[in-house]
């Protein structure tokens, strides 16, 4: 494998200031339960239930944040109306709920380089849509293509390239990029690093997915990236040499609270009924910050 980049010291000093710009490291008190969208994928995605209700029921529920996904508005891939973003911008804001992130569906590992530029033109019209929303990060993905022949550096070589003028943009336009390992192309911690560390901006981190690190041990393989997280899923599940067992939630909060990264933890839920599922999840997830 080849040599990693270091991080630029600017790049460092920045990083630890938006996760912890207290600058105390066990300031646990700035860890805030928020929940992802996807939570309700499927209500979402049938119309029975539309951003409005899924910001009602976190205000009900006593969530900090939202992450709300482009994928649940209306005409995406298009991006809304400004008449629309403002509305949920200010709807939010009345409820007490912070806009954490949104996020989009984007793959560069496409050998086709003609697909890979018509989703950085996606997640540009999306940064610009993260602007307005107020929300800090944009949640992209590597992709999941047949690699083929291909190596992993070759393909990674490409995904960087692609990523680099996606965080530029975000840069100008004040919004993070954040890339989720999503059991994709990237699937263990070291890929995730060498990712984030070939990019090298302080304007890119990690979307660290909790059920997306299925290789060993994952709370390893959280605590290897965790300080490069600048947003999260964690799922009700983690995988144990790829084999589900449900989350220790004080053992990941205690992770976390070691870390750097102060900040919304975003639950997400991924079977059953969501209206259902996510008060149970939340109320485990308040006892075991409680306990940390």
């Amino acid at each position: 494998m080849a040599a990693i980049p270091a991080l630029t010291a600017s790049g460092a000093v920045f990083k630890n200031f938006i996760q912890n710009p207290s600058g105390l490291k066990d300031n646990s008190s700035r860890l805030r339960i928020g929940l992802n969208s996807y939570s309700f994928n499927t209500p979402l995605m049938n119309g029975s239930m539309d951003l409005d209700k899924l910001i009602d029921f976190c205000a009900e529920q006593g969530f900090f944040a939202a992450d709300l996904t482009g994928y649940y508005f209306k005409g995406y891939p298009e991006v809304p109306s400004d008449e629309y973003i403002y509305h949920i911008k200010k709807k939010a804001f009345l409820k007490g709920i912070d806009i954490g992130a949104t996020g989009v569906r984007n793959d560069f590992t496409y050998a086709d380089e003609s697909k890979r530029k018509a989703d950085i033109i996606l997640v540009k019209k999306w940064i610009d849509v993260a602007t307005k929303l107020g929300a800090a990060v944009i949640r992209i993905f590597a992709g999941n293509q047949d690699i083929g022949t291909n190596s992993w550096d070759t393909v990674a070589g490409w995904v960087v390239k692609d990523i680099k003028e996606c965080v530029e943009y975000g840069k100008q336009r004040g919004v993070i990029v954040a890339v989720q390992n999503h059991w994709d192309f990237i699937k263990t911690a070291d890929q995730a690093l060498k990712i984030i560390k070939m990019v090298d901006s302080e304007w890119f981190g990690l979307f660290l997915d909790t059920g997306s690190f299925r290789q060993g041990d994952p709370y390893q393989e959280i605590e290897k990236t965790v300080n490069y997280a600048v947003s999260w899923q964690i799922k009700e599940d983690i995988y144990v040499n790829q084999k589900p067992q449900k989350i220790d939630l004080v053992r990941l909060f205690n992770i976390i609270k070691a870390s750097t990264y102060r900040g919304n933890l975003a639950l997400e839920t991924l079977e059953g009924d969501p209206y259902k599922r996510v008060p149970v999840f939340i109320k485990q997830a308040k006892e075991a910050l409680e306990n940390i």
